[in-house]
């Protein structure tokens, strides 16, 4: 394929650094990663890459049309793959003003800089334009224990962060229906693996179980995700970005159903495997279930079969697969995730200004 200029916004982040490293390891595309660089974008997730010819920076907000016009102009993208927001939902509890702006006015700022960019493109080269949102399957709300999330699902979002999700994804298709803007969207289950901040509940139990901490798990741990391993994702995007239907949507999910307290259960069994500590004994023994997340969905579960018919994709790895290669790679790279750890983030609970 004949290279292509891919503006990624939130490249610094979990998901986005995914896709800028594989964009630069495994194709022939240049990558401008756009990000604004808040608590959960890292610089350090990009160091594999950072010094390629084909990988460039810049440090912006989305919500700043001036800074996106830029970028623009600048570096010319024929895709734009939209990662940057606000994603953690139990900081959407305690500070949803900042997922309106980030989620729902960033994405309209990209929108808008988008078409006037798509609108000065002749030929092939407007033909071939593609914006790509990135999406969660959290804007379809929550299912009972039958069924799975599919693209026409109704949209019921019920926390702060999957409301503005939401309407994040209804502005793109607006802005296709409307304006005509190519665009493509995706709703991805819960991500896991190397470089996640470690907030999220798979790194946290990890890194508290290194430590000998408590491991928390809310309510009675029963409540389901589909897992996905954030390398599969990062290829799915690609695909999607690459040869996905403009106007259309596609989920994408890791089929691997578990239930929180069976994932606390499996990580702190591969730590007593792979870093045992005498001083702290079993890991399973450090669970602490804590009040429930207020407005806790249930289950997620992707239906996937739609990009798996149209673009032939299949996650590659199992749950215990990833698990055990998302363990070791914490247990390696103390680095990374040791700055965190004793300043920006502490692994302190958030998200209980509701109770």
């Amino acid at each position: 394929m004949a290279c292509k200029h891919i503006l990624v916004t939130g490249g610094a982040g979990f998901i986005g650094s995914a896709v800028a490293r594989r964009i630069i390891e495994q194709t022939p595309h240049e990558v401008l990663v756009f990000d604004k660089l808040t608590y959960a974008g890292n610089l350090a997730s990009l160091a594999p890459v950072a010094a390629h010819p084909r990988y460039h920076f810049a440090q912006g907000d989305i919500c700043d049309a001036g800074a996106v016009r830029a970028a623009f102009e600048s570096f010319k993208p024929d895709w734009v793959m939209h990662l940057a927001a606000e994603s953690h939902v139990d900081r959407s509890i305690d500070g949803p003003g900042e997922f309106i702006q980030t989620n729902l006015v960033g994405t309209f700022v990209m929108l808008q800089e988008a078409l006037r960019h798509w609108r000065g493109l002749q030929g092939e080269a407007a033909r071939n334009f593609r914006f790509h949102h990135i999406s969660t399957d959290e804007v379809f709300g929550s299912l009972g224990d039958d069924g799975l999330f599919r693209e026409d699902t109704p949209y019921a979002p019920n926390s702060p962060y999957s409301a503005s999700k939401a309407g994040s994804d209804h502005l793109v298709r607006a802005w296709t229906h409307t304006y005509g803007l190519p665009t493509v969207a995706t709703n991805c289950s819960n991500n896991y693996g190397p470089y996640q901040f470690p907030e999220k509940l798979i790194p946290l139990i990890i890194l508290n179980a290194l430590e000998g901490k408590p491991l928390p798990v809310y309510g009675a741990g029963e409540n389901i995700r589909d897992w996905l391993y954030v390398d599969d994702h990062a290829e799915a995007l690609l695909l999607a970005v690459e040869q996905g239907r403009i106007g259309e949507s596609y989920n994408i999910g890791g089929i691997n159903e578990r239930k929180n307290i069976d994932v606390v259960h499996a990580i702190c069994d591969l730590m007593d495997e792979m870093a045992p500590d005498a001083r702290i004994g079993p890991r399973r023994n450090l669970i602490t279930f804590v009040s429930d997340r207020p407005g806790h969905d249930l289950r997620y579960a992707i239906d996937c079969a739609k990009i798996g018919s149209e673009l032939g994709w299949r996650p590659r790895e199992t749950f215990e697969t990833g698990l055990r290669k998302t363990v070791r790679w914490y247990l390696d790279n103390r680095a990374w995730w040791g700055d965190i750890r004793s300043g920006r983030y502490r692994g302190e609970r958030l998200g209980t200004l509701a109770n």
